[in-house]
């Protein structure tokens, strides 16, 4: 089930979504694609947030404010005929474009901060890996998704000093608190979101430890629209479901199962414990009668 949107957004609809809507919606078990329409952002909107937080918004996420003041699409799956929600794509709206690390004044003055992780000793970027993104003044970070509490994807300035620098990139920050590299362009991060279709942990499929256990069987059963990347083409093997059922459900050629016997005794020693209980017995009641 979908929503219907309205006439304004109804032609963009598709190109917005780069076509998942249709894949999704004839896919086996999807029960529920949900998309939800917002009202395009107001210019003076997206102004007041720059004059806020002192930087210019990247002109590719400034354009889809424009068209689309944020994005949210779920779907779900049936689960014995419930639906049980699965896939979620989220770019947060302007108003909820949230520094994170930032400092509040509704904290103590001594109460720690983000900035308190920052270590001097940490590695800096060098030709293979880019520079981290830094929680104290060196960088400055928005949340664009929640990642459904998984971890937060963010929009980050990386070069802050003396003026804050309009060259952004996008980066994942694991609940752990360590930063992945994504996208250096927020309309490449998009892509990404709507390829991978939400699926629950797609985020961990960039880092060095990949997505868990369960991720893996949800990926495996609705596989990615996605480019095959260097990271995604290692960890190929890692998608795939090894369980054979043809042999896990195998009928045919079973073993039979031998069940073992206790040792038997063989049948001299048995005729000799025989005759020995006998005679103990006839003693003691001869011994008996005697008294």
């Amino acid at each position: 089930m979908e929503e219907k949107p309205s006439a304004s957004i109804k032609p963009y609809l598709d190109k917005l979504t780069l076509g998942v809507t249709r894949i999704l919606e004839t896919s086996p078990g999807v029960a529920e694609v949900m998309f939800v329409e917002k009202e395009p952002a107001e210019r003076h909107t997206i102004i007041s947030w720059e004059q806020k937080n002192s930087c210019i918004l990247p002109e590719d996420l400034k354009n889809f404010y424009l068209m689309t003041d944020g994005f949210q699409m779920t779907w779900s799956v049936k689960t014995d005929d419930t639906p049980m929600p699965l896939g979620s794509m989220v770019i947060n709206s302007v108003s909820k474009l949230c520094r994170l690390g930032g400092s509040s004044m509704y904290t103590l003055p001594n109460a720690p901060t983000l900035a308190d992780l920052e270590d001097d000793t940490d590695e800096e970027g060098n030709g293979d890996k880019p520079e981290k993104p830094h929680f104290d003044s060196r960088s400055l970070i928005f949340e664009l998704d929640p990642c459904n509490g998984n971890g937060k994807v963010c929009l980050v300035y990386k070069h802050t000093k003396p003026v804050v620098s309009p060259d952004t990139e996008i980066w994942f920050l694991d609940r752990a608190l360590y930063w992945h590299f994504l996208t250096k362009t927020f309309t490449a991060y998009y892509r990404l979101l709507i390829t991978h279709l939400g699926l629950p942990q797609w985020q961990y499929a960039f880092t060095s430890y990949g997505v868990s256990p369960q991720a893996k069987q949800w990926f495996n059963m609705y596989k990615p629209i996605t480019i095959n990347t260097a990271l995604l083409s290692e960890e190929a093997d890692s998608f795939v479901n090894k369980l054979d059922p043809n042999k896990v459900f195998k009928s045919k050629n079973k073993t039979p199962v031998i069940k073992k016997k206790p040792p038997s005794q063989p049948a001299g020693s048995q005729k000799s414990h025989t005759s020995v209980t006998s005679s103990k017995t006839s003693s003691l009641a001869g011994n008996s009668s005697r008294k």
